[in-house]
């Protein structure tokens, strides 16, 4: 028998300015409103759920401000995981749960929870690559490097795997998620349109390919005031282990997108391309040591 899962991801815009409301009134409406989609996503059976980066507010990176560090709570214990745990055990659903972390005083991450379909907490993920490059996009004044490695999580119904946003655009971490035996990788992202739109649809169908795993990719949509730093595009979608797009969502609404995915299509592609098989890792030693770019090409000189 076929094992099919249904999954779901939920992609929303979050129109509450914080010129005109206060973080934890936008931190509320921005629950209030996922949880009438995680509702939708119950009706419609969905069995693993993702939800967007740093969902319960605007992407406040889009600016360098202490007064964003209010948002901040434990992982597991704190409000926002503590809601989405009790949703996780009423809906038997498992869900992935990207929150703002903090450790200790000082010390902040851009986290993904993961619970079970009991509301079971199986752990977290910590976005290892941080973006400080484009303007908008000042990460490295919020986030810490992760330091959790690359878990893969074995819940009720599929070994999930967490890569965030910028993430994304490095393949070796999504390798090694495939090495611990992921067989769907979430990718709650907060991305607008511009240089990177081309590439939405490109780097994370080739992660799919190069690991045989299916791909959970999901952005939020519409522009957030003050800083209008441009339009997240939505086009969140899945992507089995052949690299092709099985369902998408729309680019421009809040939407619950669910599609069935048969986890044997895995087997069935690395009994096809033997990637795993074929590796050299004796031959990658280059891709761990540290240098500055140039230096191999003026070693060789």
């Amino acid at each position: 028998m076929a094992r099919v899962v249904r999954c779901g991801l939920i992609q929303a815009r979050c129109e509450w300015s914080p010129d005109k409301f206060s973080l934890s009134e936008i931190r509320e409406r921005m629950i209030r409103k996922h949880e009438r989609l995680i509702a939708q996503a119950a009706k419609r059976g969905v069995q693993v759920l993702g939800l967007e980066e740093l969902f319960y507010g605007p992407y406040f990176p889009a600016e360098q401000q202490t007064r964003w560090y209010d948002l901040t709570e434990p992982v597991p214990n704190g409000p926002t995981c503590e809601r989405m745990r009790k949703l996780a055990k009423r809906h038997k659903m498992v869900m992935v749960v990207p929150v703002y972390e903090v450790e200790m005083p000082g010390v902040f991450y851009n986290t993904a929870a993961v619970f079970d379909a009991d509301g079971s907490y199986l752990g977290r993920y910590r976005k290892h690559h941080i973006p400080h490059c484009h303007p908008g996009f000042w990460e490295k004044f919020y986030f810490t490097p992760g330091n959790t490695g690359y878990p893969v999580f074995p819940t009720r119904y599929a070994r999930v795997g967490v890569y965030i946003c910028y993430d994304r655009h490095f393949p070796e971490g999504a390798r090694i998620l495939g090495l611990n035996g992921a067989e769907i990788v979430f990718n709650p992202s907060a991305t607008v349109a511009g240089l990177s739109e081309y590439l939405w649809e490109l780097e994370q169908p080739a992660h799919a390919v190069a690991n045989a795993y299916f791909v959970a990719a999901i952005n939020r949509v519409g522009t957030e005031a003050p800083w209008n730093i441009g339009e997240f595009y939505g086009k969140s979608y899945f992507c089995n282990p052949r690299g092709k797009i099985v369902a998408q969502a729309s680019r421009d609404k809040d939407e619950m997108l669910s599609a069935d995915l048969n986890l044997d299509e895995i087997r069935e592609v690395r009994t096809v391309w033997q990637f795993y098989r074929d590796r050299r890792p004796e031959s990658y030693r280059p891709i761990t040591e540290t240098r500055a770019p140039g230096a191999a090409a003026e070693a060789a000189d």
